[in-house]
């Protein structure tokens, strides 16, 4: 298979600016920390969070000797009610209102379903479910007081089709994006707007570190240009789904990816 090289990265076009955005899950290289750059290159004042506090406070000094005074971070753990509480109500207070939504937050992990345990079950849905869920009751909480919004939750392929050894994580993102749907009708009369992205392959060091270099391979082998998207291509589709250009789109799941069909 001919592998198709990564395109150049596509500067920022002022697609979010004055936009208030909170990302969890946004500490490092993944889909998260690419997105908080990507918004802040757009013009938005973004709120990361993590639950994993020291890599957030790196993160949050490198973003800021590149856009100063534009982000902060605050420590949440997703699975917690109140850290999600205190999340939302810090970026409410630091900025003055919330625009945008990034629910990335998400657990993985693989295991034969006659092997797993309840416990792995229940972690991966309560981080990568339940916390979208928290996140997203809290965001529409505060949109709807505050005349709109956008949400844009990050799932799956794996919500669609099947992969061995993802039950729980599968069955995490296709709720994820059932989710999506039914906040998406409840929210349209308060003008807030909720869509999810849905990638196949974005190589990040996480996905190193849990992956085996044959699944990797085997992965990458079944994505059209033969390589797999790096997280920034993932973020220029929340880009677009927070930005003005899919105003009339609310409810979607956006595939990013060139999987063969």
């Amino acid at each position: 298979m001919t592998t198709v090289e990564t395109p150049a990265y596509v500067p920022g076009h002022g697609l979010l600016t004055g936009r208030t955005a909170v990302i969890t899950a946004a500490a490092g290289a993944g889909i998260g920390g690419a997105t908080a750059r990507r918004f802040l290159e757009e013009g938005a004042r973004v709120l990361i969070s993590d639950a994993h506090a020291r890599r957030l406070k790196e993160h949050e000094a490198e973003l800021a000797r590149d856009f100063p005074g534009a982000v902060t971070a605050v420590p949440c753990d997703v699975t917690d009610e109140a850290q999600v509480r205190t999340l939302f109500e810090t970026a409410v207070s630091t900025h003055g209102r919330l625009d945008v939504v990034v629910n990335n937050a998400g657990l993985g992990g693989t295991s034969p379903l006659a092997d797993m345990t309840d416990e792995q079950w229940s972690r991966v849905l309560d981080v990568t479910l339940n916390g979208t869920f928290r996140c997203t009751r809290a965001a529409l909480r505060l949109m709807r007081e505050g005349g709109g919004g956008v949400i844009v939750n990050n799932a799956s392929v794996v919500g669609w089709r099947a992969q061995a050894g993802q039950a729980h994580y599968a069955a995490a993102k296709a709720g994820v994006m059932a989710l999506t749907r039914c906040a998406a009708l409840e929210a349209a009369e308060y003008g807030v707007r909720v869509n999810a992205v849905s990638p196949s392959l974005a190589m990040h060091p996480h996905l190193v570190k849990v992956t085996t270099p044959e699944l990797l391979e085997e992965l990458t082998a079944r994505e059209a240009f033969g390589r797999y998207a790096e997280p920034w291509e993932v973020a220029n589709v929340i880009v677009f789904l927070a930005s003005g250009y899919s105003s009339y789109m609310t409810g979607e799941v956006v595939s990013v990816s060139s999987q063969h069909a």
